[in-house]
């Protein structure tokens, strides 16, 4: 009489942690903290706690927003009409105004149904992706990067191939990176001109080759024009869809009020897409935060229909800011900063400070290198790791003259 077979042990599932045990979900959970924001408000306590502490860390211009801006957004709040709910997408009036303005400012000519207006450019960048992207696609990201970028790349289901740029080339981008790094899974091309974080500029014939291969290849674009005023030295530049007519089904141009009207804690942005894209992220927005504030908006409509002389103001003090900031960082030794073009921020290469005694440390990172300089100098500054290229520092320079020139004379003698 034979024995009957065992049966083979079934493996055990891995346990599952209780319900109250996933606390944060994997997908929020992987995003990390804007490095600029955190920078800002570290220096915004510790000036609260008294400390002489200058920030060099956030991209907000120092001026204040325009008076009508701000009468305008005053008048809102006395009309009933702004205190009811208004289309997701955007009052009609300020997406009208808004398609004027590109049709001035860039010579692109959009309809007022491809604008959605939304809660800053970060909201629009995020609905763009989201309405791009499938699991599994990829995006090519010039880098260094915003921080924001490869986080909403991330949240909307994509993944984001950085492609890096150093001082040697600019901070800028070739068409053989690009192509070194598609792939069969690339679906977009991010393209920021004028660049946060180096304030580099794509001249108009390096938009139009990048465009070119961004049509062969049948890719989309999103475009962040955000800095589309702060263009220095007269350089010859220009929206991609402009350049690159062909590509205007397949872009996405990326705006807001934040940088050129002093505008930031307005909360104003809006992406400009293809009629299909711009119903899609308008269901999106209906379902996130429904519309704008309505008195922000009414702000916002003042600012793009008004003239550019606030603007232009500003431009002359970050010019000069620009080539003072510059100039300062160049007489510290290992440091290497090229002139930006453009936006305020200037994004030198500190790779010559590293590896350096100080006192009873050494520093061997440009984030432990930020650490030390707010410790040692009460300079607040965002290393590069936060932009995907270690090594670097962002300072802007859209802050007071004497406090730039008091900040970088602390650089200067912390690095003598």
């Amino acid at each position: 009489m034979t024995e009957a077979a065992t049966p083979a042990a079934t493996p055990s599932a891995p346990e599952r942690p209780a319900p109250r045990d996933r606390r944060v979900s994997a997908r929020i959970g992987a995003i990390a903290e804007s490095a600029t924001l955190k920078v800002d408000a570290r220096a915004k306590a510790l000036k609260a706690e008294g400390r002489p502490v200058i920030g060099f860390g956030a991209g907000e211009p120092d001026f204040a927003t325009p008076d009508y801006v701000v009468e305008a957004a005053a008048a809102a709040c006395h009309d009933p009409r702004n205190h009811r709910y208004t289309p997701a997408g955007g009052l009609p009036e300020l997406r009208q105004a808004i398609a004027e303005k590109t049709l001035r400012d860039s010579g692109y000519a959009v309809q007022a149904a491809q604008v959605v207006v939304t809660n800053g450019g970060k909201q629009a960048i995020y609905e763009a992706f989201a309405t791009m992207l499938d699991p599994g696609d990829e995006v090519i990201v010039p880098a260094p990067y915003w921080t924001t970028y490869p986080e909403a790349i991330q949240l909307a289901g994509g993944t984001a191939v950085p492609v890096v740029a150093d001082e040697t080339q600019d901070y800028k981008v070739t068409v053989d990176q690009l192509e070194a790094a598609r792939t069969e899974s690339t679906k977009v091309l991010l393209f920021v001109s004028p660049s946060n974080p180096t304030g580099a500029v794509y001249t108009a014939d390096e938009i139009r080759a990048i465009g070119r291969w961004v049509e062969d290849h049948g890719l989309w674009v999103l475009t962040d024009e955000i800095y589309e005023h702060l263009v220095y030295d007269g350089v010859d530049t220009g929206s991609m869809p402009v350049l690159c007519p062909g590509l205007a089904d397949y872009t996405v141009v990326v705006n807001g009020v934040a940088k050129t009207y002093a505008m930031t804690g307005w909360r104003v942005g809006w992406m400009i897409a293809p009629a299909d894209l711009a119903k899609a992220a308008t269901n999106l927005q209906s379902h996130a935060t429904s519309n704008v504030s309505n008195v922000a908006q009414r702000a916002a409509l003042a600012a793009v229909s008004g003239d550019l002389a606030a603007v232009a103001e500003m431009k002359g003090a970050f010019d000069r800011r620009r080539q003072t900031i510059v100039s300062m960082l160049g007489e510290i030794e290992g440091v290497v900063c090229p002139m930006p073009e453009g936006a305020f921020y200037a994004y030198p290469s500190v790779r010559g400070l590293l590896g350096r005694r100080y006192g009873d440390r050494v520093i061997t990172s440009s984030a432990d290198l930020a650490e030390y300089i707010l410790e040692q100098a009460e300079v607040a500054v965002v290393p590069g790791e936060a932009f995907g290229t270690p090594g670097y520092l962002r300072l802007s320079y859209a802050l007071g003259d004497d406090d730039l020139v008091e900040g970088i004379t602390r650089l200067q003698k912390l690095f003598a």
